[in-house]
């Protein structure tokens, strides 16, 4: 947490603030009652679920809300002396980018594709404060600077023509920030600015904005649902479901003493506890050896291969029945590439005995019948279930390729079974995915593995489009599914709380080279290099516990 400081005044005053889409059918009240206020120099944290209005709140007061919709906003959003709600499209694009700016969750889609950043910063400078030429290049590079972004020379040049696909996820932040600070605005709002990023690089950005936020005097609005966020960062707190505010107080009240039920829900989700002792004795089913992938770099005329990109290197581990291996590190670091390697998703070197057969040695053809035994689970999973299928006929579709049933019942008694085994009704089957929330469309994906009775379940960051108390709910589940078949899981993920609630073992990659590995707890408890204590450190702010 950020501190208890001195009240300051206030730069925005918000008071029964209310939004409303009005739809054929009748309206919808995404925003009911809701007030804060925020002073300069102050951090107000606006946390809740998926769906809970944050977004639509910011939103509403800047008049940001699509105009395709019909939206009726009510309550007042005084800015100083200027009142916001009800103003007019020209008052309020004065204010915009200009005295309240905002930076967005994901600034890939954010961010002009076709514009180098310097253009992108430029057209902010002149629209709302006519700097051209020199004057606006000189601001651009103290602008770069101010958020770090320079090169090991100290150097602004590259970052300034650089497109955002050529820069990292943290760099593409930084520019955004860059972007929003361009007009010294009084309040900044930062929607889900970590969402997407490593735990270092979340690190990272949250102490740039803490520094700017000091320095400046400005006043930083955060929107997020990682309540590890909010505590180390937030001076007060308000809590909102359901487009109703639950609570609002200092963050030390709200973490110390919450007095609605809700907010102590939020508070005890985060994934705790460790994973269940692996049976004594298992033989293992995995074993890997001087793994290593590596991707062709093709050029000339006739785009032969020059060189190859390692994307990992010297991977070695078993993995037995009941037994859990977390691969983490940052983007980039190679844990997808050696997950895609061990269910043959990419072609890799060395070996991979999967229960007494090296899966490296097989082709296709001899491989599709082994499918079954191993499964994977996505990140995303509406982006991993078709939307033109039913939910019965997601889950059914390794079974219909590896043990299609003829009888109709029977195929939907096990379908039904699937999903029952993951917590949903056997009668949902007939949906279709957009009918489903984020977690239960995981629950989804998770029984299309499980319908198969795998041995070996790849976990592709399995919680991290999930609100917290979602995420503490998917842990669950797949304690108790291990627990009742014996899975062997290969966990990515770049939450480490997630990862030491289900991992046995740990392996720590950077840049496709193990830095370290082990037993989890003994690796998070003394982590024998810099980066994993940075990684750790990062992840537990308050130590572990």
């Amino acid at each position: 947490m950020s501190g208890a400081r001195q009240a300051s005044p206030s730069v925005l005053s918000v008071r029964d603030l209310s939004v409303t889409f009005r739809h054929e059918t009748g309206e919808t009240r995404a925003v009911a009652g809701v007030s804060f206020t925020v002073g300069a120099g102050e951090t107000l944290a606006i946390v809740g679920e998926s769906g809970s209005g944050k977004s639509v709140t910011a939103l509403g007061i800047l008049g940001l809300l699509p105009r395709s919709a019909d939206v009726a906003v009510g309550g007042s959003a005084r800015l100083g002396e200027e009142e916001l709600v009800g103003a007019s499209e020209r008052s309020l694009r004065q204010v915009r980018g200009n005295r309240i700016a905002m930076i967005f969750q994901e600034p890939m889609t954010a961010l002009n594709p076709l514009h180098r950043v310097e253009r992108q910063i430029a057209e902010t400078l002149a629209l709302h404060r006519g700097l051209e030429g020199a004057a606006a290049a000189a601001r651009i590079d103290a602008l770069l600077r101010e958020v770090a972004l320079v090169d090991a020379e100290g150097s602004t040049a590259r970052i300034r023509r650089s497109f955002p696909h050529e820069l990292s996820g943290g760099q593409r932040q930084r520019a955004m920030i860059a972007m929003a600070l361009a007009n010294e605005p009084e309040i900044l709002i930062a929607d889900e600015p970590t969402t997407a990023l490593d735990v270092t690089v979340q690190e990272e950005i949250l102490g740039l904005l803490a520094r700017i936020r000091r320095e400046r005097g400005m006043a930083l609005i955060l929107i997020t649902h990682d309540l590890a966020i909010v505590r180390r960062t937030a001076d007060r707190v308000v809590v909102m479901r359901r487009g109703e505010m639950m609570e609002t107080g200092s963050a030390d009240e709200i973490f110390r003493a919450p007095r609605n039920d809700y907010t102590r829900m939020l508070i005890a989700s985060r994934p705790r506890g460790l994973p269940d002792p692996v049976p004594a004795g298992a033989a293992p089913l995995l074993t890997v050896r001087d793994l290593a992938v590596r991707y062709p770099v093709k050029g000339g005329l006739l785009r032969r291969v020059v060189s190859h990109v390692e994307a990992a290197v010297g991977v070695n581990f078993t993995l037995r029945p009941g037994e859990t291996l977390g691969l983490v590190g940052e983007s980039g670091s190679g844990k997808s590439s050696v997950a895609a390697a061990l269910v043959r998703l990419t072609t890799a070197e060395g070996v991979v005995d999967f229960a007494g057969t090296d899966l490296a040695k097989l082709d296709q053809k001899r491989l599709r019948p082994l499918r079954n035994r191993f499964q994977i689970v996505f990140q995303d999973p509406f982006g991993a279930l078709s939307p033109r299928m039913t939910v019965g006929d997601i889950v059914a579709e390794g079974l219909d390729v590896h043990a299609p049933i003829a009888d109709r019942a029977a195929r939907r008694d096990r379908i039904g079974a699937a999903l029952a085994e993951v917590g949903l009704d056997a009668a949902m089957q007939d949906r279709f995915p957009h009918e489903f929330s984020g977690g239960q469309r995981q629950r989804i994906a998770i029984a299309r593995a499980l319908i198969l009775e795998p041995e070996l379940i790849v976990l592709d960051e399995p919680t991290s489009a999930l609100d917290v108390s979602i995420q503490a709910q998917i842990v669950e589940l797949l304690r108790g599914l291990q627990r009742r078949r014996q899975l062997a899981y290969v966990l990515i993920s770049h939450d480490l709380a997630v990862v030491r609630a289900l991992a046995h073992k740990l392996i720590v990659l950077r840049q496709g080279r193990v830095m370290e590995q082990g037993e989890a707890a003994s690796v998070m408890a003394s982590p024998e290099t810099d980066y994993t204590r940075a990684l750790i450190r990062a992840a537990f702010p308050d130590g572990l516990s």
